[in-house]
This record gives C-alpha cells, structure tokens and sequence, in this order.
C-alpha cells in the first residue's frame, strides 16, 4: 500500500456492522452500527450516521451519533451534528446549532470517579468574550 497521511477515512458509500478499533487518526463518514474503539483521533464526518458506543482519546463531530462517547481529551459537537446519547470528556466544545440529547460529564481528565473539577469551554460567536465567563455587565 502506498504511504498516506496517516488519516484513514471510511467514506460516505461505506456501511458497517461490527466493531471498529484504528490506532491514529480516522474520518467516519459512512454508516457504522457498533462500537469503536482507539486511542486516536476520531473525526465523524457530516454524512456519516453512527450507532453504537464510542469510546476514543479526542472526537470531532459533524454527523449523527446515537449512542454514548467517552473521550480522554477533547470532544467537539460542530453546528449541524446531533448526538442523541451520553457524553463524557475532559474537554467539550458545543457549538450553537450543534442537537444533543443526553447528559454530559466533564471530566478532570485523570480518574472519571472523582469530582468534576474541569470546567467546560464555552464557544459563542455572536457575543464578547467575557460573557462566556459569566462577566456580564
């Protein structure tokens, strides 16, 4: 096989049933019933229509997802995605317009059993900054 980026990519013609484990970066953007699972880069691209769990180091999404993500790093939910199941992350990014259906955890990143103490990242883009901090005036 001739030598890439190292970014794989499952596209949009692409349908899968069963689980799904990649070592560094992956772009979903087919249909995928089950679980994935990687220490990796996760990107769920805007056509792609997930089902099962997905348990990955940092996540971008764009598409649909129903089911639970656990996430070591990062999480970001992009403006047209959807995402109908619980979250859990040490960081999370919800863009307006992003659907999400469930409840989230932010994590501290170093036991999910202790309390939260990571705060979570607010992105506006129609107000000042300071108002993402609660700063109002």
């Amino acid at each position: 096989m001739a030598e890439h980026s190292g970014k794989d990519i499952l596209s949009s013609d692409v349908e899968i049933k069963g689980s799904i484990k990649f070592q560094k970066e992956l772009l979903i953007d087919g249909k995928v019933e089950g679980e994935i699972n990687s220490d990796g880069v996760l990107t769920i691209g805007e056509n792609a229509d997930i089902r099962g769990e997905i348990k990955t180091k940092s996540i971008t999404v764009f598409g649909k997802v129903q089911g639970n993500i656990t996430v070591a790093e990062r999480c970001e939910l992009k403006t047209k995605c959807t995402l109908q199941g619980d979250l859990k992350a040490a960081r999370l990014v919800i863009e307006e317009g992003a659907t999400f259906i469930g409840k989230s955890e932010v994590t501290s990143g170093a036991s999910p059993a202790k309390s939260v103490t990571g705060r979570p990242e607010i992105v506006r883009h129609d107000e000042p900054v300071k108002a993402a901090f609660g700063a109002r005036t």
